[in-house]
């Protein structure tokens, strides 16, 4: 075989080569017609949750029923929590519900107590994971619950509140036995309050 025979013949196999891992590479830069938004182009795409860039419980898709007021505890700073929902769902859970707002005629800022004292809630930055709830018949404690990353199921990111400001909460508990229809609510450096369970 002939020198000028084995380079035709070389070129003709990487033609052919190409031209089949060309269509191959075109396909998976391609976007995605049936909508899954999956493709890195893609404006639905939504960012891989990560710490910095992980859903914050602020409260912004938790907007409390206010047709209902369970308790209005008031502390210091001007800070006064109103509690318009405490339910049970079928997990197994009890979500309580409510408003933070800010009575004083200044911005005030949220105590790191209310963060809680355990190490795992306090890496996960400021929070009301210090919650707790206490069903005196039954004589237990229940603390806020936590996922499997350790972060609190609960409102994080309050730093502070504007003056005559309101922002929604919530907080997400193991649920105390079907009898108990009665627990106190205690947030750090608040009075305790007696809340309904519905």
């Amino acid at each position: 075989m002939s020198h000028r025979y084995g380079v035709t013949t070389r070129k003709a196999v990487a033609a052919a080569l190409l031209a089949a891992v060309l269509p191959l590479s075109l396909t998976a830069c391609g976007g995605d017609d049936g909508g899954s938004g999956k493709g890195k182009g893609s404006n639905n795409s939504a960012p891989a949750t990560t710490e910095s860039t992980r859903p914050q419980g602020d409260g912004a898709n938790t907007v409390p029923d206010t047709s209902k007021t369970l308790a209005t505890i008031n502390g210091n700073e001007g800070f006064q929590f109103v509690v318009h929902g405490a339910i049970r769902d079928p997990g197994g859970f009890l979500t309580v519900t409510g408003s933070l707002k800010n009575t004083s005629g200044k911005k005030a800022y949220a105590p790191v107590a209310w963060n809680g004292q355990e190490t795992n809630v306090r890496r996960t930055g400021r929070s009301l994971a210090g919650m707790t709830l206490v069903d005196r018949g039954e004589k237990k404690r229940y603390y806020v619950l936590r996922d499997t990353d350790g972060y609190p199921l609960t409102t994080t990111g309050i730093t502070d509140v504007d003056a005559g400001a309101s922002v929604p909460f919530f907080a997400q508990f193991p649920s105390p036995p079907e009898k108990t229809t009665q627990v106190d609510i205690q947030i750090p450096l608040m009075p305790t309050a007696t809340i309904e369970i519905s």
